[in-house]
């Protein structure tokens, strides 16, 4: 089936873009008004134009695994429809294939249905760093570890701007948590954010090279990301050499005058000119010098000029194929974490010497047949179809083998009752085998909130541990966006870790179950045994304003490795269904110019894939240093009985750790270890290497436990550990949860509530948990400003100011006077009251 666009002229393929030189001469011929308003979107979606040049606006959408272009105004959370579009695997599925050039291709396939959509810029990939399993969006990122992240999100971006579309790398930076994620304060050493969150960003933006980066919404070491020149001028554009254009995450301008001296180019959505009058002032007023503007307004007419040479109005594409690609994804990230030879599925007698297909097959779960293939929130895209495992595993099962179907629990709310589970029991104990499908239905996992606990809900818990009682091996499948705790593991014959895996998830697990398709992932993030354990928890969405990195570089697996206290599944781990043989590791070239070469060998009966995971282990005791860190990384794939030579290549930057006193990336000499492994705990070959660059290293504080005490902490960062802001004052930056510490304040904060809730929300159906739970966390957790700038300038900032000195100069016999003049400001008729 073809899906055909417009029709017109074809893609240059060569297009770059017209020069910066034809840019400046534009934006030259501009007033200073339209230069200002050039710096904010004109609606949801769209940038503005200059129709005095003759230059159409650009349509940009989000888009992490699948468009979701609205054929209306739309909203950027996901509650209004989209245009259907192939919906991929997510990141967390993408990852786990440790596949760039699978990446590179679904990347290609994104760009080009963006093409036949009119749209030029696809919002994604997103690649914060997965510091706590319980973050609700991390399902949306990539890995735990910044050079897998890097280097999958580079192919992505590659793979999107082949055809003429540009990526936004999102989300710059430190962005780890939804909780209050609009105004907390990220306090983290540069050490460990140079190391960790930023080397993943600098590795997608020097080798992906995105047209656009998106600025994230929360302060970073006390500064808003969009006023943050630090960030996005001295390390993005100086450092890094990036040419494009930054903008800013979806109502999180923070200061227009102040973010444009930082370099972020573009506010959206588009706030119906909220700032711009506040802009205009501070040109007038000498406080914003007028160059400046010109730069970000020329980098839009950059964007606007390269999204024009590069549209392709005759872009089509095979909505078959497309599905296809998703499906050999889906089982390319899908992890068998465990398997006592009872996958693969018996449904063949091939041959003289297979076993007889099986008789029997019990399959339990709703999910089974209304399966979760996607994340809750601003990513979610409209599919052309969903595959539900229940039906593809009927039609590949032979004619000989029953399959009994039961639903287990309600898919909607994952509770249980005692009548589903007896059924469940039923079945699994009339079968030969049981396939249990459970996992974390969009209200436990979504854009807008955190995860309470990793825990499944507790009816899967209870139906699977119901069917392991009956005695009957059992499969246990899950559809997951994040790490999950499985104390009932040991008990199980397979765990299949599927993952989000898009419209054609469903098919591709039974591909996968059946042996139709080997189980191709591997873990790209560390599944604890106890949240409880890590030292991110302590510090994680514990207060409202301010969020402390405390583990500094022990997250996930350098955690795990570094104190000693095992995964459940560790980082890289990941079974198949046949087996290698690593032989002839060879390390040449000189340090730290090396190459590691190894002979990978099929000694299987099936075809499969390995992935070739190097780390190094670095010496101890100048710095706080994780146990080793991943270096390098191949996947391979081979038939039975072959064998491929595979090279391994480290650079200076693989030895190299940041030196905050001499401001360098520095390589401490000493004895290094290489390890070449299956997992970052399954380490088959070592091999010692001594680096002598010359480098010195300066010598840093190093904690005497696995988090920072206050003193260790306030050193590592340079200086006294800030207060989190207060509740009082009011500003404009006080979410509105906060408002009701005050009488005047809370009933404020009801009619503020009112007015956001009539110009930003929408009647959302009474099933859709997870966008009733986003919605109402947006709305209380958002800063006042934000408030504005999503309800396009209904208060006006100049409203909201008003407010904000009301309620901080009122006192409580003068309540009803203030809160008639709040009803003034806000515009509320009677009927909101």
């Amino acid at each position: 089936m073809q899906h055909d666009g417009p029709s017109g002229a074809g893609l240059d393929t060569d297009a770059t873009g017209a020069s910066p030189t034809d840019a400046q001469r534009i934006v030259a011929a501009l007033d200073l008004e339209t230069k200002v308003r050039l710096l904010s979107g004109a609606d949801k979606w769209h940038t503005e134009g200059v129709p005095s040049a003759g230059i159409a606006a650009v349509l940009m959408t989000d888009g992490p695994h699948g468009l979701r272009r609205q054929a209306t105004e739309g909203d950027h959370l996901g509650m209004a429809g989209s245009v259907p579009a192939t919906c991929f695997p997510p990141a967390v599925t993408l990852a786990a294939s440790w596949d760039p050039g699978l990446l590179a291709e679904v990347g290609a396939a994104l760009g080009r249905e963006a093409q036949t959509q009119g749209v030029s810029v696809i919002l994604g990939p997103g690649l914060n760093l997965k510091r706590h399993p319980a973050g609700g969006r991390n399902f949306e990122y990539l890995s735990e570890d910044p050079l897998l992240a890097g280097r999958l999100a580079a192919a992505l971006v590659r793979g999107i701007q082949s055809q003429g579309v540009g990526a936004c790398l999102k989300h710059f930076a430190s962005n780890h948590q939804e909780t209050f994620r609009m105004v907390v304060d990220t306090l983290v050493d540069e050490r460990t954010l140079r190391e960790q969150e930023l080397r993943a960003f600098e590795i997608a933006v020097t080798e992906g090279r995105p047209w656009t980066v998106m600025c994230a919404y929360n302060r970073l070491n006390g500064t808003y990301c969009s006023d943050h020149r630090w960030l996005l001028t001295e390390v993005l554009r100086d450092e890094w050499r990036f040419d494009g254009l930054v903008m800013t995450d979806w109502a999180a301008m923070h200061d227009r005058a102040a973010a444009t001296v930082a370099g972020c180019d573009l506010e959206m959505p588009g706030s119906n000119g909220a700032f711009d009058a506040e802009t205009l002032a501070a040109v007038h007023d000498g406080t914003l010098d007028e160059g400046e503007v010109d730069r970000c307004a020329t980098r839009v007419v950059e964007l606007l000029l390269r999204a024009a040479a590069n549209r392709d109005t005759t872009a089509s594409y095979d909505v078959d194929t497309h599905h296809a690609l998703a499906r050999r994804t889906a089982a390319a990230g899908t992890v068998l974490l465990t398997n006592d030879g009872t996958l693969p599925l018996q449904v063949d007698a091939a041959g003289d010497t297979a076993a007889a297909p099986l008789g029997s097959v019990a399959l339990i779960g709703a999910l089974a047949t209304r399966p979760r293939f996607q994340g809750a929130g601003s990513s979610q895209v409209n599919p052309h179809r969903v595959d539900d495992l229940r039906s593809n595993l009927e039609e590949r099962l032979s004619a000989d083998t029953a399959l009994r179907y039961a639903p287990g629990y309600d898919p909607d709310s994952g509770a249980t009752t005692d009548h589903l589970v007896a059924q469940a029991v039923d079945a699994a104990s009339d079968a030969e085998v049981a396939v249990v499908v459970v996992g974390l239905p969009a209200s436990y996992e979504s854009e807008g909130f955190d995860r309470e606990h990793v825990a499944l809900p507790a009816g899967h818990t209870r139906v699977v541990e119901a069917v392991l009682d009956t005695g009957t091996p059992t499969v246990v499948v899950l559809q997951n966006g994040a790490p999950v705790v499985l104390p009932w593991a040991p008990r199980a014959a397979a765990i299949v870790e599927g993952y989000l895996g898009g419209q054609a998830g469903g098919a591709a697990l039974a591909d996968v179950l059946v042996g139709d398709a080997e189980p191709g992932g591997r873990l790209a993030e560390s599944f604890p045994v106890a949240v409880a354990d890590l030292p991110s928890h302590a510090n994680f969405a514990a207060h409202p304003k301010q969020v402390q990195h405390r583990e500094g570089p022990l997250i996930g697996y350098r955690f795990h490795d570094r104190l000693g206290i095992p995964a459940a599944f560790p980082f890289g781990h990941g079974l198949s269904y046949t087996s290698f043989d690593t032989s002839e590791v060879a390390v040449t070239g000189d340090a730290p110019a090396i190459t590691v070469a190894v002979t990978v060998t099929n000694t299987g009966p099936r075809t499969g894939s390995e992935v070739l995971q190097l780390y190094l282990r670095a010496p101890q005791g100048t710095l706080w240093r994780a146990d080793k860190e991943l270096v390098a990384h191949a996947k391979v794939t081979l038939d039975p009985g072959t064998s491929q030579r595979v090279e391994l290549h480290l650079d200076r930057r693989s030895f190299a750790v940041y030196d905050v006193t001499q401001a360098a990336w520095v390589i401490e000499p000493g004895s290094y270890t290489l390890l070449l492994g299956r997992s970052s705990s399954d380490i088959l070959h070592r091999h010692a290497v001594d680096v002598d660059t010359g480098d010195h290293l300066t010598p840093a504080t190093i904690p005497d436990s696995v988090t920072a005490t206050d003193e260790e902490f306030a050193q590592l960062l340079g200086r006294a550990l800030p207060t989190p802001d207060p509740v009082r004052p009011f500003t404009r930056d006080t979410p509105v949860a906060d408002l009701d510490a005050t009488p005047l304040g809370a009933r404020a904060q009801q009619l503020l509530l009112t007015a956001a809730r009539r110009t930003i929300g929408r009647e959302i159906p009474a099933a859709e948990a997870s966008m009733h739970r986003m919605l109402e966390a947006l709305l209380r957790e958002a800063p006042l400003r934000s408030i504005v700038l999503l309800a396009g300038n209904k208060p006006s900032l100049k409203a909201v100011d008003a407010i904000v000195d009301l309620l901080n100069g009122r006192v409580r016999d003068q309540m009803e006077a203030g809160i008639g003049r709040v009803r003034q400001l806000l515009k509320l008729d009677d009927e909101t009251r």
